[in-house]
């Protein structure tokens, strides 16, 4: 009874994604907004899974699994090992607020991760903490080392990107902050837009998405609020590092 009681209050002090507010960017319009309860085929100006990856609504969610071995047996690359898929909905500068929880396999160099924009600015959680990479996976330039990425645990998250600006909040966890020039440009490459993937031949799980523009305004408080946020002065990796990320 004990530990049942101690899990209920838990349960209920733990923040969720809507708990989280918008720091730096002023929400504009909602350009999606989706909490999958109801079950049929994705749309692809919403959803466009990669990689061969199999996505389908079930029980609530977004449910995501690796390729299959038919797939696979006809790449030469991609093959679809982690389960992938962008939202083509999302805006260049924007505000994206969900959950997701990546379960079973394994990490990977590259996986599993969150991003905005394919290669702009992505979120690599390992074992050993978050780190958040930019420009094709060439850079680091945030990191949160507490903050341990747990299998099978739903991560609740706001995610920001205005100018050359990145903010990314997680409930109950660290925010990152971070500024490049990467940030504030165009995306040409596929899978533009709020992209997640899963660990190796795991699954993940996406739930109660909101996709926001965002005003040209930013907060009113952001200037005070931007210089408590921690800072890392970037850490370039080697070539053949940042192209072994670039996946």
């Amino acid at each position: 009874m004990k530990t049942s009681l101690l899990a209920l209050v838990l349960t209920l002090s733990s923040a969720t994604a809507a708990d989280l507010k918008p720091l730096m960017a002023q929400p504009d319009q909602v350009v999606l907004q989706d909490d999958f309860s109801k079950a049929g085929p994705l749309e692809k100006t919403r959803w466009g899974p990669r990689q061969g990856t199999q996505w389908v609504i079930a029980d609530g969610v977004l449910l995501g699994k690796p390729s299959s071995a038919e797939y696979r047996a006809k790449r030469k690359d991609h093959f679809g090992y982690e389960p992938r898929i962008s939202s083509p909905a999302t805006p260049a500068q924007c505000i994206a607020q969900f959950s997701v929880r990546f379960s079973g396999g394994s990490e990977t160099p590259i996986a599993p991760f969150i991003e905005l924009g394919h290669h702009i600015c992505r979120l690599h959680l390992t074992k050993n903490g978050v780190e958040m990479l930019a420009d094709h996976e060439s850079v680091k330039v945030a990191e949160a080392r507490e903050f341990k990425f747990e299998p099978g645990k739903w991560y609740h998250v706001m995610a920001e990107l205005k100018g050359e600006e990145a903010v990314v909040q997680f409930a109950d966890g660290p925010t990152l902050y971070a500024k490049h020039a990467i940030f504030a440009k165009p995306v040409e490459s596929g899978g533009n837009g709020l992209g997640i993937a899963g660990p190796k031949d795991g699954s993940v799980e996406l739930d109660n998405v909101t996709l926001w523009s965002v005003k040209a305004e930013e907060q009113v408080s952001w200037a005070a609020k931007r210089v408590t946020l921690p800072k890392l002065e970037p850490v370039p990796f080697a070539k053949t590092k940042g192209k072994a990320k670039a996946e």
